[in-house]
């Protein structure tokens, strides 16, 4: 069964910057997107940024971004580690939420989220 783990929330201040990390319990190139989502109370999760990805190197690698976090977030990855990251910069009080990190290959699949508070 495979198994995402988060790490790397915390309390930030607004303006700052927050990298959060997700470690898979397997080769990551099986997935064929990767990705981050986040949730916030009251509210219905949403995707954050995702990355293509895969064992050939001749795929198309295609990173999508929502409106809200474009220009200020970064996702990247690390097939050698089996792990991706969301780089956040310029942080801001509505980014506060639940983010949990995500593949998809044939299903979903989800880890159980690491919290990231902005906050003066």
């Amino acid at each position: 069964q495979v198994q995402l783990v988060e790490s790397g929330g915390g309390l930030v201040h607004p303006g700052e910057s927050l990298e959060v990390s997700c470690k898979a319990s397997g080769d990551i190139r099986t997935f064929r997107i990767i990705g981050w989502y986040r949730q916030a109370p009251g509210k219905e999760r949403e995707v954050v940024a995702t990355i293509t990805n895969g064992a050939s190197t001749n795929y198309r690698e295609v990173t999508k971004y929502s409106n809200s976090v474009r220009g200020r977030f970064t996702i990247s990855k690390d097939n050698s580690q089996n792990m991706w990251y969301l780089q956040m910069n310029a942080l801001r009080p509505e980014d506060t939420a639940t983010y949990l990190c995500y593949a998809w290959e044939i299903n979903d699949y989800w880890g159980q989220g690491t919290q990231v508070t902005v906050s003066s």
